[in-house]
């Protein structure tokens, strides 16, 4: 076995877990789950039949991540955040047959306590404020909060907000990586949007408060 798993884990079996990946205390990982390298699994936290995640996960303690769901690559679950998968469940009706499609795109962030309905996108690095409710999708970088969730700009790939010269280019105030936003685009400059972060920015250098404007 190429993985970790805490004795009070559950496995079911077939699955598919990647190297290096660490799975803690009271989590469940339902038979069809295929999980990729490096990620890790929380105190109690639950992996539904037939979800499929990527390598570098991160999923925070109480969180559940039910069928229907599909998380790329790089993405952070916060604690306690909820992933849901029918708009209009009934205790009455069973609709194991149509789970609706929830997709997490590379390097997206989920807060603490945020609620994701079920059939949205999250796109490549947007980042969900802690508690917020969303239920439409979310561009890629987009940064958004509240309930329901509007957005409220644009987060760099280190988590930082991104102000545009003229609305066109940005740089990231931990990285320095430039971004460009064109309408409602946003893309990175310096990197391939498939591609990892290189390995001297992959640790933090600086705190979220150290790298507000003073005029904010």
């Amino acid at each position: 076995m190429s993985y970790y798993a805490h004795p009070s884990a559950i496995i079911d079996a077939p699955v598919h877990i990647g190297d290096g990946t660490k799975i803690w205390h009271f989590a469940h990982i339902c038979a069809g789950a295929r999980i990729g390298e490096n990620c890790i699994f929380g105190q109690n936290t639950m992996v539904a039949n037939d979800v499929v995640i990527g390598s570098n996960v991160k999923v925070q303690n109480n969180v559940a991540i039910y069928t229907g769901t599909t998380i790329e690559d790089d993405v952070f679950l916060g604690p306690s955040c909820v992933l849901t998968n029918v708009s209009n469940p009934r205790s009455q009706v069973r609709r194991h047959s149509l789970y609706e499609t929830t997709v997490l795109k590379r390097g997206a962030t989920v807060g603490a306590n945020a609620t994701i309905v079920c059939g949205v996108t999250l796109g490549r690095y947007s980042f969900i404020a802690a508690g917020a409710v969303v239920a439409k999708d979310v561009p890629d970088y987009g940064y958004v909060r509240g309930v329901p969730a509007r957005q409220h700009g644009w987060m760099s790939r280190h988590g930082h907000l991104l102000h545009f010269n003229n609305n066109v280019t940005a740089t990231c105030p931990e990285s320095g990586l430039q971004y460009q936003r064109l309408g409602d685009q946003v893309t990175c400059l310096d990197l391939h949007e498939e591609a990892p972060l290189p390995e001297q920015l992959t640790v933090g250098a600086r705190r979220y408060d150290e790298c507000k404007p003073t005029a904010l």
